[in-house]
């Protein structure tokens, strides 16, 4: 029995471990995200453009055909060398 609980204990350090390094990654992308976004500056907004009327669609549709009934010509002769 001991050493199941040694290996449980070696399990719930690997788990703090794991929480521990993923909440640091976490924290250090929030920082370099928001280090970045203080000395970004503002897109200037580009002057509006009236609205055009949208111009109507037209569709082509080409009817189905009917296929072709195929025709087999008389088979040809190979001659191997």
């Amino acid at each position: 029995m001991t050493l199941l609980s040694v290996q449980w204990q070696g399990f719930g350090w690997c788990v703090m471990l794991f929480l521990l390094v993923f909440i640091a990654v976490q924290l250090a992308k929030l920082i370099v995200a928001g280090y970045r976004a203080l000395f970004r500056k503002l897109p200037v907004e580009p002057p509006k453009l009236p609205e055009k009327k949208a111009e109507p669609v037209y569709y082509l549709v080409e009817r189905k055909k009917k296929r072709p009934k195929k025709e087999y010509a008389e088979p040809k002769e190979i001659s191997f060398r």
